[in-house]
């Protein structure tokens, strides 16, 4: 509506005869082929009128299609595959572009398949209003490749156009593409096949578009999260881009809390709820879900929208979601504060993450992690750990360090760096590849000492303090143990004491951590059981612990003596 008014000054024309035409086209062409409306016709949802409505109907100048990307994200069951199917159809024979090629794509065959299948079911159910048994495909409007449920093209003799499905791995030379339908977008491992297709589309003189469906991404489906905030931030006006698209149906925050007995709230995420997806269907999710704390979980973010992560986080998510920054810590308002930091070298190219923790005046902690890991192989470790480190190297997130090895001198000249600028106390340590480090901070100037006990010397320089890994508890001379670090640290989390600088590496290593348990108790995290990638979630508890642990320990001590 804002568009109507200040659009044309930005080159938009809103043409609400090309948005009547696609409407118009599907309950002509389509019934509906499964559910509850199966066999009428393909009658539009509201949110498909306003979404197919949008993309059709607003034109730049020239006359091409405003939108190139389109990010639809809905509860399950929401018909989201059909619509999109039917998209695909109308771009490939009806839109009016010669030759053109529209794509199904998924992480899998299976999933590209699922949207790619309703085509198939469209162009070979009834068309309304005809003769019993007039289909697109027996009056030779398309031809079908394939047989039966094994149907892999669609062809569309009159203009030479043509539907397929195709996987992630399927090779696929120098495609043009009108349209690229990618669903389950939750599902994908990497970015990179969305990134290759979205450049095929910038390509295209003419009208095209990357037409993108998914549920609610897990918080772990880091593909589908980044993506989804986003779109997400174009939506509410937060970046400007004319030729994004975005409807996302998810309940409102306030919601969250009693979605299960708010059924009014249901039809914000599920805007097809009682008109083809029966209530039903949910009620029963929701009562299954009451019981269950792996069900509430699946049925909170697949039906309504509200993100959560896998199951086994480490910590209920909410409260670490609550504890991020929104933007970068106010370092210079740290100056004065005491700081303690945390390493955990990698042993060759893996990652290395230090963090830096400040208590303040308030006794409020703020924590920031920085990572490290090599230029050399980083696409081949992205691909293996389901991690975009390329772009996050490229956003500054993480540094890639020249070679295959991570040299230990940028990790020393940043710990310098911080010694510089803040009130530094000490540094905790994993003792795995520490004499590197101690041997990189000689190469550099600069002095360190390693702490062995009260009662050896102190040297000069930064103090290094070894922090144990393990489950074990050791209560001799305050000895920093990893139980005694993860109470700390996740106290510091429920109660919302700490503020954890935003980063996706450091959510993604929370994300993947997984915590071992012994009979009495103690915990410590278990990188062969994770998931990935956790270091960064190990510096913070170290972090954490050592600032607490040496806080209290400076704390004045007063005795009471009665006289």
């Amino acid at each position: 509506m804002k568009d109507l008014v200040d659009g044309p000054r930005r080159g938009l024309v809103w043409d609400a005869a090309a948005a009547g035409r696609i409407l118009r086209f599907m309950p002509a062409m389509f019934t509906v082929t499964a559910g509850a409306k199966a066999g009428c016709p393909f009658e539009p949802l509201p949110w498909h009128m306003f979404s197919a409505g949008s993309l059709f109907g607003w034109k730049l100048e020239s006359g091409r299609l405003r939108f190139r990307s389109a990010w639809i994200e809905t509860g399950k069951g929401q018909a989201k595959s059909p619509f999109m199917g039917a998209i695909g159809l109308y771009m490939m024979g009806w839109h009016g572009i010669p030759r053109a090629e529209v794509y199904a794509i998924g992480w899998e065959k299976r999933t590209a398949n699922i949207l790619f299948t309703d085509a198939v079911s469209m162009c070979r159910s009834q068309i309304p209003d005809q003769d019993e048994g007039d289909t697109l495909e027996s009056r030779g409007e398309v031809i079908i490749r394939g047989v039966l449920g094994n149907a892999w093209k669609i062809e569309h003799p009159e203009s030479g156009s043509f539907f397929q499905a195709l996987a992630n791995t399927d090779a696929n030379s120098g495609p043009r593409p009108a349209l690229v339908a990618a669903d389950e977008i939750h599902e994908f491992k990497s970015r990179e096949p969305i990134d290759v297709w979205r450049r095929a589309i910038d390509k295209q003189a003419g009208d095209a578009l990357f037409l993108m469906g998914t549920n609610t991404p897990a918080s772990t489906q880091i593909v589908g999260t980044e993506l989804s905030e986003r779109y997400q931030k174009i939506a509410k006006g937060e970046y400007d881009d004319d030729e994004s698209f975005a409807f996302i149906a998810r309940v409102d925050e306030a919601d969250r809390e009693t979605i299960f007995d708010n059924e009014k709230a249901w039809v914000k995420s599920l805007p097809a709820l009682g008109v083809t997806f029966p209530i039903e269907n949910i009620r029963g999710a929701v009562n299954t879900a009451r019981t269950s704390m792996a069900d509430a979980m699946s049925v909170k973010r697949l039906y309504f929208g509200i993100p959560t992560g896998s199951v086994s986080f480490w910590i209920a998510e909410e409260a670490w979601s609550a504890v991020q920054s929104d933007g970068p810590i106010d370092l210079p308002a740290l100056k004065k504060c005491l700081c303690w930091l945390a390493l955990d070298l990698s042993m060759k190219n893996d990652l290395t993450a230090l963090t830096a923790v400040w208590i303040d005046e308030f006794g409020h902690l703020w924590a920031k992690t920085w990572y490290w890991t090599t230029k050399d192989g980083l696409a081949d470790r992205a691909r293996s750990d389901n991690a975009p480190y390329e772009r996050w190297a490229e956003e500054k997130h993480i540094e890639a360090v020249p070679g295959s090895v991570i040299d230990k001198t940028f990790v020393a000249m940043r710990v310098m760096q911080l010694v510089a600028e803040f009130n530094v106390q000490f540094l905790a340590f994993d003792v795995a590849g520490i004499a590197d480090f101690i041997s990189a901070c000689e190469e550099i100037g600069f002095p360190v000492w390693r702490y062995e006990g009260k009662d050896k010397p102190e040297g000069r320089g930064l103090k290094l303090v070894p922090h144990a890994q393990g489950k074990r508890r050791m209560f001799e001379e305050r000895q920093l143990t990893m139980p005694t670090s993860i109470e700390r640290y996740e106290d510091r989390i429920l109660s919302g004491g700490i503020t954890i600088e935003r980063n996706p590496i450091t959510y993604m290593c929370a994300a993947n951590t997984m915590v071992d348990t012994d009979g009495q108790g103690n915990r410590c995290f278990d990188k062969k059981r994770s998931r990935g990638r956790i270091d960064g979630n190990v510096t913070n508890a170290m972090a954490v612990g050592a600032a607490l642990a040496d806080f209290e320990a400076k704390k004045p001590q007063y005795q009471m003596i009665i006289i």
